[in-house]
Protein backbone atom coordinates (compact mmCIF):
# COMPACT_ATOMS: atom_id res chain seq x y z
CA UNK A 1 0.00 0.00 0.00
CA UNK A 2 1.42 3.41 -0.95
CA UNK A 3 1.45 6.50 1.26
CA UNK A 4 -1.54 8.09 -0.47
CA UNK A 5 -3.70 5.01 0.15
CA UNK A 6 -2.59 4.83 3.76
CA UNK A 7 -3.61 8.41 4.49
CA UNK A 8 -6.72 8.05 2.35
CA UNK A 9 -8.02 5.63 4.99
CA UNK A 10 -8.08 8.53 7.44
CA UNK A 11 -10.41 10.63 5.27
CA UNK A 12 -13.50 9.16 6.97
CA UNK A 13 -12.24 10.49 10.30
CA UNK A 14 -10.99 13.83 8.92
CA UNK A 15 -14.19 14.75 7.04
CA UNK A 16 -16.31 15.60 10.15
CA UNK A 17 -13.65 18.16 11.13
CA UNK A 18 -13.79 19.95 7.76
CA UNK A 19 -15.14 23.23 9.18
CA UNK A 20 -12.48 23.42 11.89
CA UNK A 21 -9.73 22.55 9.40
CA UNK A 22 -10.95 25.25 6.96
CA UNK A 23 -10.81 27.83 9.77
CA UNK A 24 -7.27 26.69 10.55
CA UNK A 25 -6.28 26.93 6.87
CA UNK A 26 -7.66 30.47 6.57
CA UNK A 27 -5.42 31.43 9.50
CA UNK A 28 -2.57 29.60 7.76
CA UNK A 29 -3.05 31.62 4.55
CA UNK A 30 -2.90 34.89 6.49
CA UNK A 31 0.14 33.63 8.42
CA UNK A 32 1.90 32.64 5.17
CA UNK A 33 1.06 35.88 3.35
CA UNK A 34 3.08 37.84 5.91
CA UNK A 35 6.40 36.15 4.98
CA UNK A 36 7.08 37.95 1.68
CA UNK A 37 5.93 41.19 3.32
CA UNK A 38 8.53 40.68 6.07
CA UNK A 39 11.22 39.82 3.48
CA UNK A 40 10.37 43.01 1.59
CA UNK A 41 10.49 45.07 4.80
CA UNK A 42 13.96 43.63 5.58
CA UNK A 43 15.24 45.08 2.29
CA UNK A 44 13.43 48.38 2.72
CA UNK A 45 14.74 48.94 6.25
CA UNK A 46 18.32 48.22 5.12
CA UNK A 47 18.58 51.57 3.27
CA UNK A 48 17.75 53.93 6.21
CA UNK A 49 20.02 51.79 8.42
CA UNK A 50 22.87 52.34 5.95
CA UNK A 51 22.18 56.13 5.94
CA UNK A 52 21.58 56.34 9.72
CA UNK A 53 18.03 57.77 9.37
CA UNK A 54 16.61 57.05 12.84
CA UNK A 55 13.05 58.28 12.20
CA UNK A 56 12.77 56.21 9.03
CA UNK A 57 14.14 53.18 10.89
CA UNK A 58 11.60 53.70 13.70
CA UNK A 59 8.76 54.08 11.18
CA UNK A 60 9.67 50.88 9.32
CA UNK A 61 10.23 49.04 12.60
CA UNK A 62 6.68 49.95 13.71
CA UNK A 63 5.25 48.62 10.45
CA UNK A 64 7.31 45.45 10.83
CA UNK A 65 6.07 44.98 14.41
CA UNK A 66 2.45 45.31 13.22
CA UNK A 67 3.04 42.70 10.49
CA UNK A 68 4.63 40.38 13.05
CA UNK A 69 1.63 40.83 15.38
CA UNK A 70 -0.86 39.99 12.63
CA UNK A 71 1.21 36.93 11.71
CA UNK A 72 1.42 35.63 15.28
CA UNK A 73 -2.33 36.11 15.87
CA UNK A 74 -2.96 34.09 12.70
CA UNK A 75 -0.49 31.46 13.92
CA UNK A 76 -2.38 31.17 17.24
CA UNK A 77 -5.66 30.62 15.39
CA UNK A 78 -4.01 28.05 13.13
CA UNK A 79 -2.45 26.12 16.02
CA UNK A 80 -5.51 26.03 18.29
CA UNK A 81 -7.99 25.10 15.55
CA UNK A 82 -5.72 22.39 14.20
CA UNK A 83 -5.09 20.93 17.66
CA UNK A 84 -8.85 20.85 18.22
CA UNK A 85 -9.42 19.00 14.93
CA UNK A 86 -6.54 16.55 15.46
CA UNK A 87 -7.63 15.63 19.00
CA UNK A 88 -11.21 15.10 17.85
CA UNK A 89 -9.97 12.82 15.06
CA UNK A 90 -7.86 10.84 17.56
CA UNK A 91 -10.85 10.50 19.91
CA UNK A 92 -13.11 9.23 17.12
CA UNK A 93 -10.48 6.85 15.71
CA UNK A 94 -9.58 5.42 19.13
CA UNK A 95 -13.24 4.96 20.07
CA UNK A 96 -14.10 3.26 16.79
CA UNK A 97 -11.08 0.94 16.93
CA UNK A 98 -12.04 -0.03 20.50
CA UNK A 99 -15.66 -0.60 19.45
CA UNK A 100 -14.47 -2.70 16.50
CA UNK A 101 -12.27 -4.79 18.79
CA UNK A 102 -15.26 -5.55 21.00
CA UNK A 103 -17.17 -6.81 17.96
CA UNK A 104 -14.44 -9.27 17.02
CA UNK A 105 -15.02 -12.88 17.94
CA UNK A 106 -13.51 -14.51 20.99
CA UNK A 107 -11.16 -16.55 18.77
CA UNK A 108 -9.28 -13.36 17.85
CA UNK A 109 -8.47 -12.53 21.48
CA UNK A 110 -7.27 -16.06 22.15
CA UNK A 111 -4.30 -15.43 19.84
CA UNK A 112 -3.84 -11.63 20.05
CA UNK A 113 -1.49 -10.14 22.65
CA UNK A 114 -3.27 -7.77 25.02
CA UNK A 115 -0.16 -5.59 25.41
CA UNK A 116 0.12 -5.20 21.64
CA UNK A 117 -3.55 -4.23 21.36
CA UNK A 118 -3.15 -1.70 24.17
CA UNK A 119 -0.12 -0.18 22.41
CA UNK A 120 -2.01 0.14 19.14
CA UNK A 121 -4.95 1.81 20.88
CA UNK A 122 -2.73 4.27 22.74
CA UNK A 123 0.70 4.98 21.23
CA UNK A 124 -0.12 4.17 17.60
CA UNK A 125 -3.37 6.16 17.59
CA UNK A 126 -1.62 9.09 19.31
CA UNK A 127 1.11 9.00 16.66
CA UNK A 128 -1.53 9.16 13.93
CA UNK A 129 -3.04 12.18 15.69
CA UNK A 130 0.36 13.85 15.84
CA UNK A 131 0.85 13.25 12.12
CA UNK A 132 -2.57 14.72 11.27
CA UNK A 133 -1.84 17.72 13.49
CA UNK A 134 1.55 18.27 11.87
CA UNK A 135 0.15 17.96 8.35
CA UNK A 136 -2.00 21.05 8.90
CA UNK A 137 -0.03 22.66 11.73
CA UNK A 138 3.46 22.42 10.21
CA UNK A 139 3.55 20.69 6.83
CA UNK A 140 0.91 22.77 5.02
CA UNK A 141 2.14 26.15 6.44
CA UNK A 142 5.75 25.19 5.62
CA UNK A 143 4.84 24.12 2.08
CA UNK A 144 2.87 27.34 1.53
CA UNK A 145 5.68 29.41 3.03
CA UNK A 146 8.13 27.68 0.70
CA UNK A 147 5.94 28.42 -2.35
CA UNK A 148 5.21 32.04 -1.42
CA UNK A 149 8.78 32.92 -0.49
CA UNK A 150 10.17 31.18 -3.58
CA UNK A 151 7.67 33.16 -5.68
CA UNK A 152 8.96 36.36 -4.12
CA UNK A 153 12.55 35.27 -4.82
CA UNK A 154 11.67 34.60 -8.46
CA UNK A 155 10.13 38.06 -8.61
CA UNK A 156 13.37 39.62 -7.30
CA UNK A 157 15.73 37.65 -9.56
CA UNK A 158 14.53 34.59 -11.44
CA UNK A 159 17.97 33.65 -12.80
CA UNK A 160 19.53 33.34 -9.34
CA UNK A 161 16.51 31.46 -7.97
CA UNK A 162 16.52 29.01 -10.87
CA UNK A 163 20.21 28.31 -10.44
CA UNK A 164 19.98 27.68 -6.70
CA UNK A 165 16.99 25.36 -7.17
CA UNK A 166 19.23 22.95 -9.05
CA UNK A 167 20.06 21.31 -5.70
CA UNK A 168 16.37 20.74 -4.88
CA UNK A 169 15.93 17.42 -6.80
CA UNK A 170 19.01 15.96 -5.07
CA UNK A 171 17.58 16.87 -1.66
CA UNK A 172 14.13 15.54 -2.59
CA UNK A 173 15.54 12.16 -3.69
CA UNK A 174 17.63 11.84 -0.53
CA UNK A 175 14.77 12.82 1.78
CA UNK A 176 12.41 10.35 0.05
CA UNK A 177 14.91 7.50 0.36
CA UNK A 178 15.64 8.25 4.01
CA UNK A 179 11.90 8.51 4.77
CA UNK A 180 11.08 5.12 3.26
CA UNK A 181 13.87 3.42 5.19
CA UNK A 182 12.73 5.11 8.40
CA UNK A 183 9.16 3.90 7.81
CA UNK A 184 10.30 0.28 7.53
CA UNK A 185 12.50 0.50 10.61
CA UNK A 186 9.73 2.26 12.56
CA UNK A 187 7.29 -0.56 11.85
CA UNK A 188 9.78 -3.07 13.25
CA UNK A 189 10.52 -0.85 16.24
CA UNK A 190 6.82 -0.41 17.07
CA UNK A 191 6.28 -4.16 16.77
CA UNK A 192 9.13 -4.71 19.24
CA UNK A 193 7.71 -2.27 21.78
CA UNK A 194 4.30 -3.95 21.40
CA UNK A 195 5.92 -7.32 22.21
CA UNK A 196 7.58 -5.72 25.23
CA UNK A 197 4.26 -4.29 26.38
CA UNK A 198 2.55 -7.67 25.94
CA UNK A 199 5.27 -9.33 28.03
CA UNK A 200 4.79 -6.79 30.82
CA UNK A 201 1.03 -7.35 30.89
CA UNK A 202 1.60 -11.12 31.02
CA UNK A 203 4.17 -10.97 33.83
CA UNK A 204 2.35 -8.39 35.97
CA UNK A 205 -0.85 -10.40 35.63
CA UNK A 206 0.94 -13.54 36.83
CA UNK A 207 3.25 -11.97 39.43
CA UNK A 208 1.90 -14.25 42.15
CA UNK A 209 3.01 -17.29 40.14
CA UNK A 210 6.35 -15.69 39.25
CA UNK A 211 7.21 -15.13 42.90
CA UNK A 212 5.79 -18.47 44.01
CA UNK A 213 8.12 -20.31 41.61
CA UNK A 214 11.07 -17.99 42.30
CA UNK A 215 11.09 -17.26 38.55
CA UNK A 216 12.16 -13.63 38.84
CA UNK A 217 15.49 -14.28 37.11
CA UNK A 218 13.76 -16.17 34.30
CA UNK A 219 11.24 -13.38 33.61
CA UNK A 220 13.99 -10.75 33.95
CA UNK A 221 15.99 -12.62 31.31
CA UNK A 222 12.98 -12.68 28.98
CA UNK A 223 12.35 -8.98 29.60
CA UNK A 224 16.01 -8.11 29.02
CA UNK A 225 16.08 -10.00 25.70
CA UNK A 226 12.92 -8.29 24.48
CA UNK A 227 14.14 -4.89 25.71
CA UNK A 228 17.44 -5.43 23.88
CA UNK A 229 15.59 -6.23 20.64
CA UNK A 230 13.58 -3.05 21.11
CA UNK A 231 16.77 -1.05 21.81
CA UNK A 232 18.46 -2.33 18.66
CA UNK A 233 15.39 -1.61 16.51
CA UNK A 234 15.12 1.93 17.90
CA UNK A 235 18.87 2.50 17.52
CA UNK A 236 18.77 1.55 13.84
CA UNK A 237 16.02 4.12 13.28
CA UNK A 238 17.85 6.85 15.22
CA UNK A 239 21.15 6.08 13.47
CA UNK A 240 19.51 6.49 10.07
CA UNK A 241 17.96 9.79 11.16
CA UNK A 242 21.36 10.90 12.47
CA UNK A 243 22.94 10.19 9.06
CA UNK A 244 20.21 12.14 7.32
CA UNK A 245 20.76 15.35 9.33
CA UNK A 246 24.41 16.03 8.37
CA UNK A 247 23.82 15.01 4.73
CA UNK A 248 20.95 17.46 4.34
CA UNK A 249 22.85 20.08 6.38
CA UNK A 250 25.86 19.80 4.07
CA UNK A 251 23.65 20.37 1.05
CA UNK A 252 22.16 23.44 2.73
CA UNK A 253 25.66 24.83 3.31
CA UNK A 254 26.55 24.29 -0.36
CA UNK A 255 23.30 26.03 -1.27
CA UNK A 256 24.22 29.09 0.83
CA UNK A 257 27.72 29.33 -0.66
CA UNK A 258 26.35 29.13 -4.20
CA UNK A 259 23.79 31.77 -3.29
CA UNK A 260 26.41 34.23 -2.03
CA UNK A 261 28.50 33.70 -5.16
CA UNK A 262 25.55 34.24 -7.50
CA UNK A 263 24.27 37.21 -5.52
CA UNK A 264 27.60 39.00 -5.70
CA UNK A 265 27.73 38.36 -9.45
CA UNK A 266 24.18 39.72 -9.99
CA UNK A 267 24.91 42.86 -7.96
CA UNK A 268 28.10 43.44 -9.97
CA UNK A 269 26.07 43.31 -13.20
CA UNK A 270 23.45 45.74 -11.80
CA UNK A 271 20.72 43.05 -12.06
CA UNK A 272 20.10 43.38 -8.33
CA UNK A 273 20.40 46.33 -5.94
CA UNK A 274 21.98 46.06 -2.52
CA UNK A 275 18.61 46.39 -0.73
CA UNK A 276 17.06 43.79 -3.03
CA UNK A 277 19.92 41.41 -2.25
CA UNK A 278 19.31 41.93 1.49
CA UNK A 279 15.64 41.23 0.90
CA UNK A 280 16.61 38.14 -1.14
CA UNK A 281 18.85 36.90 1.69
CA UNK A 282 16.03 37.47 4.20
CA UNK A 283 13.77 35.36 1.97
CA UNK A 284 16.41 32.61 1.86
CA UNK A 285 16.61 32.64 5.68
CA UNK A 286 12.82 32.25 5.73
CA UNK A 287 13.23 29.05 3.69
CA UNK A 288 15.48 27.33 6.25
CA UNK A 289 12.76 26.55 8.82
CA UNK A 290 10.15 25.26 6.36
CA UNK A 291 12.74 23.05 4.63
CA UNK A 292 13.88 21.67 8.00
CA UNK A 293 10.26 21.11 9.09
CA UNK A 294 9.34 19.44 5.82
CA UNK A 295 12.34 17.13 6.19
CA UNK A 296 11.57 16.16 9.79
CA UNK A 297 7.84 15.93 9.09
CA UNK A 298 8.46 13.62 6.17
CA UNK A 299 10.30 11.28 8.52
CA UNK A 300 7.49 11.46 11.07
CA UNK A 301 4.90 10.86 8.34
CA UNK A 302 6.77 7.69 7.41
CA UNK A 303 6.75 6.62 11.07
CA UNK A 304 3.05 7.54 11.13
CA UNK A 305 2.44 5.26 8.15
CA UNK A 306 3.68 2.34 10.25
CA UNK A 307 1.14 3.28 12.95
CA UNK A 308 -1.62 3.64 10.36
CA UNK A 309 -0.80 0.14 9.06
CA UNK A 310 -0.93 -1.30 12.59
CA UNK A 311 -4.21 0.42 13.54
CA UNK A 312 -6.04 -0.32 10.30
CA UNK A 313 -4.76 -3.88 10.45
CA UNK A 314 -7.16 -4.23 13.39
CA UNK A 315 -9.97 -2.47 11.51
CA UNK A 316 -9.48 -4.92 8.62
CA UNK A 317 -10.13 -7.89 10.91
CA UNK A 318 -13.60 -9.36 10.59
CA UNK A 319 -15.47 -11.33 13.26
CA UNK A 320 -16.03 -14.99 12.54
CA UNK A 321 -19.38 -14.79 14.37
CA UNK A 322 -21.68 -12.21 12.76
CA UNK A 323 -25.33 -11.32 13.00
CA UNK A 324 -27.51 -12.32 10.07
CA UNK A 325 -29.05 -9.46 8.06
CA UNK A 326 -32.37 -8.68 9.70
CA UNK A 327 -31.56 -10.63 12.88
CA UNK A 328 -34.47 -10.51 15.34
CA UNK A 329 -34.41 -9.32 18.93
CA UNK A 330 -35.03 -12.30 21.17
CA UNK A 331 -38.15 -11.74 23.30
CA UNK A 332 -38.28 -13.02 26.90
CA UNK A 333 -37.83 -16.77 26.74
CA UNK A 334 -39.07 -19.75 28.73
CA UNK A 335 -35.60 -21.33 28.66
CA UNK A 336 -36.01 -24.28 26.32
CA UNK A 337 -32.59 -25.04 24.77
CA UNK A 338 -31.97 -27.59 22.04
CA UNK A 339 -28.77 -28.73 20.32
CA UNK A 340 -29.46 -30.52 17.04
CA UNK A 341 -26.69 -32.63 15.48
CA UNK A 342 -24.03 -30.07 16.39
CA UNK A 343 -20.48 -30.59 15.10
CA UNK A 344 -17.70 -28.23 16.05
CA UNK A 345 -13.89 -28.00 15.86
CA UNK A 346 -11.56 -25.19 16.89
CA UNK A 347 -9.04 -26.49 14.38
CA UNK A 348 -9.67 -28.45 11.19
CA UNK A 349 -9.59 -32.23 11.56
CA UNK A 350 -9.68 -31.96 15.38
CA UNK A 351 -13.40 -32.24 16.24
CA UNK A 352 -14.49 -31.25 19.74
CA UNK A 353 -18.20 -32.02 19.37
CA UNK A 354 -19.46 -34.79 17.08
CA UNK A 355 -23.10 -34.85 16.00
CA UNK A 356 -24.22 -33.86 19.50
CA UNK A 357 -27.92 -33.48 20.28
CA UNK A 358 -29.58 -32.62 23.59
CA UNK A 359 -32.74 -30.96 24.83
CA UNK A 360 -32.99 -28.87 28.01
CA UNK A 361 -36.54 -28.11 29.09
CA UNK A 362 -37.48 -24.83 30.82
CA UNK A 363 -36.37 -24.88 34.46
CA UNK A 364 -34.28 -28.03 34.04
CA UNK A 365 -30.78 -28.25 35.54
CA UNK A 366 -28.39 -30.22 33.35
CA UNK A 367 -24.92 -31.12 34.53
CA UNK A 368 -22.10 -31.72 32.06
CA UNK A 369 -19.26 -33.91 33.32
CA UNK A 370 -16.28 -35.56 31.75
CA UNK A 371 -12.55 -35.33 31.33
CA UNK A 372 -10.87 -32.05 30.27
CA UNK A 373 -11.27 -31.56 26.55
CA UNK A 374 -14.50 -33.57 26.38
CA UNK A 375 -16.42 -30.50 25.09
CA UNK A 376 -18.24 -29.26 28.22
CA UNK A 377 -17.15 -25.61 28.07
CA UNK A 378 -17.44 -25.65 24.28
CA UNK A 379 -21.17 -26.40 24.64
CA UNK A 380 -21.56 -23.24 26.73
CA UNK A 381 -19.42 -21.18 24.34
CA UNK A 382 -21.61 -22.22 21.42
CA UNK A 383 -24.79 -21.29 23.30
CA UNK A 384 -23.41 -17.78 23.87
CA UNK A 385 -22.30 -17.67 20.20
CA UNK A 386 -18.67 -17.08 21.05
CA UNK A 387 -18.27 -19.55 18.19
CA UNK A 388 -20.61 -21.01 15.57
CA UNK A 389 -20.79 -24.76 14.92
CA UNK A 390 -19.59 -26.05 11.57
CA UNK A 391 -22.88 -27.93 11.23
CA UNK A 392 -26.08 -28.40 13.16
CA UNK A 393 -28.35 -25.97 15.01
CA UNK A 394 -28.76 -24.51 18.48
CA UNK A 395 -32.26 -23.29 19.31
CA UNK A 396 -33.76 -21.32 22.17
CA UNK A 397 -37.55 -21.66 22.41
CA UNK A 398 -37.45 -23.09 18.90
CA UNK A 399 -35.53 -20.16 17.35
CA UNK A 400 -32.11 -20.70 15.81
CA UNK A 401 -29.70 -18.51 17.75
CA UNK A 402 -28.04 -17.47 14.44
CA UNK A 403 -31.25 -15.60 13.63
CA UNK A 404 -31.07 -13.60 16.88
CA UNK A 405 -29.09 -10.43 17.60
CA UNK A 406 -26.03 -11.16 19.71
CA UNK A 407 -26.95 -8.55 22.32
CA UNK A 408 -30.49 -9.84 22.93
CA UNK A 409 -29.20 -13.44 23.03
CA UNK A 410 -26.52 -12.78 25.63
CA UNK A 411 -28.78 -10.58 27.74
CA UNK A 412 -30.92 -13.64 28.47
CA UNK A 413 -28.02 -15.93 29.39
CA UNK A 414 -26.14 -15.49 32.65
CA UNK A 415 -22.77 -17.04 33.35
CA UNK A 416 -20.81 -17.65 36.55
CA UNK A 417 -17.30 -18.53 35.37
CA UNK A 418 -14.61 -20.49 37.15
CA UNK A 419 -12.28 -17.49 37.18
CA UNK A 420 -14.23 -14.42 38.24
CA UNK A 421 -13.25 -11.27 36.37
CA UNK A 422 -13.65 -8.07 38.37
CA UNK A 423 -12.77 -4.57 37.21
CA UNK A 424 -11.41 -1.53 39.00
CA UNK A 425 -14.43 0.22 40.46
CA UNK A 426 -16.87 -0.10 43.34
CA UNK A 427 -18.53 -3.35 44.39
CA UNK A 428 -21.85 -1.93 43.18
CA UNK A 429 -20.38 -1.14 39.77
CA UNK A 430 -18.99 -4.67 39.45
CA UNK A 431 -22.33 -6.30 40.34
CA UNK A 432 -24.14 -3.99 37.89
CA UNK A 433 -21.52 -4.60 35.17
CA UNK A 434 -23.08 -4.14 31.74
CA UNK A 435 -26.28 -2.59 33.13
CA UNK A 436 -27.24 0.86 31.77
CA UNK A 437 -28.26 2.12 35.23
CA UNK A 438 -27.16 1.26 38.74
CA UNK A 439 -30.16 0.45 40.95
CA UNK A 440 -28.69 0.08 44.45
CA UNK A 441 -31.83 -1.59 45.84
CA UNK A 442 -31.77 -4.24 43.09
CA UNK A 443 -28.02 -4.70 43.63
CA UNK A 444 -28.57 -5.34 47.35
CA UNK A 445 -31.31 -7.89 46.63
CA UNK A 446 -28.99 -9.68 44.18
CA UNK A 447 -26.14 -9.63 46.71
CA UNK A 448 -28.36 -11.14 49.42
CA UNK A 449 -29.42 -13.96 47.10
CA UNK A 450 -25.73 -14.55 46.31
CA UNK A 451 -24.71 -14.63 50.01
CA UNK A 452 -22.56 -11.55 49.40
CA UNK A 453 -24.44 -8.89 51.36
CA UNK A 454 -22.93 -9.81 54.74
CA UNK A 455 -19.30 -9.47 53.72
CA UNK A 456 -20.01 -6.33 51.65
CA UNK A 457 -21.50 -4.36 54.54
CA UNK A 458 -18.42 -5.17 56.63
CA UNK A 459 -16.45 -2.76 54.44
CA UNK A 460 -16.50 0.77 55.80
CA UNK A 461 -17.79 2.05 52.44
CA UNK A 462 -20.17 -0.86 51.90
CA UNK A 463 -21.30 -1.22 48.30
CA UNK A 464 -19.13 1.75 47.34
CA UNK A 465 -15.96 -0.01 48.54
CA UNK A 466 -13.31 0.03 45.85
CA UNK A 467 -12.39 -3.26 44.18
CA UNK A 468 -8.74 -3.36 43.10
CA UNK A 469 -7.62 -4.53 39.70
CA UNK A 470 -8.96 -8.08 39.11
CA UNK A 471 -10.37 -8.03 42.65
CA UNK A 472 -7.05 -8.85 44.33
CA UNK A 473 -8.24 -7.45 47.65
CA UNK A 474 -11.08 -10.00 47.87
CA UNK A 475 -10.96 -13.71 48.61
CA UNK A 476 -11.84 -16.31 46.00
CA UNK A 477 -15.19 -17.02 47.64
CA UNK A 478 -16.05 -13.33 47.83
CA UNK A 479 -15.19 -12.78 44.18
CA UNK A 480 -17.30 -15.79 43.20
CA UNK A 481 -20.31 -14.54 45.17
CA UNK A 482 -20.02 -11.16 43.43
CA UNK A 483 -20.07 -13.04 40.11
CA UNK A 484 -23.24 -14.82 41.22
CA UNK A 485 -24.80 -11.49 42.26
CA UNK A 486 -23.91 -10.11 38.82
CA UNK A 487 -25.73 -13.04 37.17
CA UNK A 488 -28.73 -12.64 39.52
CA UNK A 489 -29.06 -8.94 38.67
CA UNK A 490 -29.20 -9.83 34.97
CA UNK A 491 -32.14 -12.12 35.86
CA UNK A 492 -31.54 -14.55 32.98
CA UNK A 493 -33.83 -17.43 32.09
CA UNK A 494 -30.77 -19.50 31.14
CA UNK A 495 -27.78 -19.82 33.45
CA UNK A 496 -24.33 -21.34 32.88
CA UNK A 497 -22.26 -22.38 35.89
CA UNK A 498 -18.76 -23.09 34.62
CA UNK A 499 -16.76 -24.79 37.39
CA UNK A 500 -18.22 -22.19 39.74
CA UNK A 501 -16.94 -23.84 42.95
CA UNK A 502 -13.83 -25.68 41.78
CA UNK A 503 -11.25 -23.29 43.27
CA UNK A 504 -12.90 -22.65 46.66
CA UNK A 505 -12.27 -23.93 50.17
CA UNK A 506 -14.98 -25.91 51.96
CA UNK A 507 -16.50 -22.94 53.83
CA UNK A 508 -16.60 -20.72 50.75
CA UNK A 509 -17.92 -23.57 48.64
CA UNK A 510 -20.80 -24.12 51.05
CA UNK A 511 -21.79 -20.42 50.88
CA UNK A 512 -21.45 -20.33 47.12
CA UNK A 513 -23.33 -23.62 46.68
CA UNK A 514 -26.18 -22.33 48.85
CA UNK A 515 -26.31 -19.14 46.73
CA UNK A 516 -26.26 -21.14 43.51
CA UNK A 517 -29.19 -23.30 44.59
CA UNK A 518 -31.26 -20.15 45.15
CA UNK A 519 -30.16 -18.71 41.81
CA UNK A 520 -30.92 -21.92 39.91
CA UNK A 521 -34.55 -22.01 41.02
CA UNK A 522 -36.95 -21.91 38.04
CA UNK A 523 -34.16 -21.35 35.48
CA UNK A 524 -32.67 -23.54 32.78
CA UNK A 525 -29.18 -24.27 34.10
CA UNK A 526 -26.10 -25.85 32.57
CA UNK A 527 -23.65 -26.96 35.25
CA UNK A 528 -20.11 -27.65 34.09
CA UNK A 529 -18.13 -29.42 36.78
CA UNK A 530 -15.25 -31.74 37.49
CA UNK A 531 -16.19 -32.07 41.16
CA UNK A 532 -19.18 -34.38 41.09
CA UNK A 533 -20.38 -33.32 44.54
CA UNK A 534 -21.74 -30.15 42.89
CA UNK A 535 -23.88 -31.96 40.31
CA UNK A 536 -25.72 -34.56 42.35
CA UNK A 537 -28.90 -32.48 42.56
CA UNK A 538 -29.08 -31.83 38.81
CA UNK A 539 -32.23 -33.03 37.05
CA UNK A 540 -30.06 -34.74 34.47
CA UNK A 541 -26.36 -35.51 34.20
CA UNK A 542 -24.68 -35.88 30.82
CA UNK A 543 -21.32 -37.61 30.60
CA UNK A 544 -19.27 -36.33 27.65
CA UNK A 545 -16.40 -38.17 26.09
CA UNK A 546 -14.58 -37.11 22.90
CA UNK A 547 -17.39 -34.74 21.96
CA UNK A 548 -20.25 -37.22 22.39
CA UNK A 549 -22.81 -37.87 25.13
CA UNK A 550 -22.02 -41.35 26.31
CA UNK A 551 -24.28 -41.47 29.40
CA UNK A 552 -27.38 -39.58 30.52
CA UNK A 553 -29.50 -39.81 33.65
CA UNK A 554 -29.91 -38.69 37.24
CA UNK A 555 -27.17 -39.12 39.81
CA UNK A 556 -28.79 -42.26 41.23
CA UNK A 557 -29.53 -43.77 37.82
CA UNK A 558 -25.96 -43.32 36.62
CA UNK A 559 -24.51 -44.80 39.82
CA UNK A 560 -26.75 -47.84 39.40
CA UNK A 561 -25.59 -48.27 35.79
CA UNK A 562 -22.02 -48.69 37.02
CA UNK A 563 -20.61 -46.98 33.93
CA UNK A 564 -18.24 -44.07 33.41
CA UNK A 565 -20.02 -41.70 35.81
CA UNK A 566 -19.99 -44.31 38.55
CA UNK A 567 -16.25 -44.79 38.05
CA UNK A 568 -15.63 -41.01 38.10
CA UNK A 569 -17.68 -40.73 41.28
CA UNK A 570 -16.02 -43.64 43.03
CA UNK A 571 -12.55 -42.36 42.09
CA UNK A 572 -13.20 -38.83 43.40
CA UNK A 573 -14.67 -39.90 46.69
CA UNK A 574 -12.12 -42.65 47.19
CA UNK A 575 -9.39 -40.01 46.69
Amino acid sequence: MNARDRYWQLLTYIRPQTQTIIQALLCTLLFTAMWPVLAWLAGVIAEPIARGEVLAIAHMSGISALVFLIQKIAQYGQDTQMAKAALSIVFTLRTQVYAHLQRLSLSYFETAQSGDLAYRLTEDVDRIGEVINKIFHQFVPSALQLIVVLGYMVYLNWQMTLATLALAPIMAVLITWFGEQIRKLSYRSQSRISNLSALLVEVFGGMRLVQAFAAEDHTLDRFSREAERNRLARFRTEKLKAIQSPVVGFLEAIFLLVLLLLGGWQVSRNNLTGSEFVSYLAAVVMLIDPIALLTSNYNEFKQGEASIDRVFEIMAMRPTVVEQPGAMVLPPVTGKVEYRHVCFAYHAHQPVLKDLSLLALPGEAIALVGHSGAGKTTLANLLLRFYDPQSGQILIDGTDIRDITLRSLRQQIGIVPQETILFSGSIAQNIAFGQPHIDLDAIQVAAKIANAHQFIIQFSEGYQAWVGERGVNLSGGQRQRLAIARAVLLNPRILILDEATSALDSESEALVQEALERVMYNRTVFIIAHRLATVRRADRILVLEQGCVVESGTHTELLNQGGRYARFYAQQFQD
